[in-house]
């Protein structure tokens, strides 16, 4: 398939893009060798390939989120760089 010059700019003005005249030719260029890609991959023989899902079989492990009493707060709370009434005070994340 051969890229127009009047497809690339239908496809800015699609994208609300400015592109100048002497842009053009490097954007056809781009276009161009992108479609060519896409067209090699569409050609290629997959039917005889295993289906794969991932690289490798690692899955996510969860565990239960459970409460967990400590005895020693004053120890637990000696790495924190700030506290408040026994308890981790951060900066605030959400607005």
């Amino acid at each position: 398939m051969k890229v127009s010059k009047e497809e690339i700019l239908h496809i800015a003005e699609l994208a609300n893009l400015n592109l100048e005249e002497n842009e053009l030719d490097e954007y056809i260029s781009n276009l161009q060798e992108i479609l060519n890609f896409a067209d090699i991959v569409n050609k290629e023989q997959v039917g005889n390939l295993d289906i794969t899902i991932g690289s490798n079989e690692a899955k996510n492990v969860f565990r239960k989120d459970e409460i967990k009493h400590f005895e020693d707060i004053e120890m637990l709370m000696q790495n924190a760089p700030d506290k408040n009434q026994n308890m981790f005070k951060i900066p605030k994340v959400i607005n």
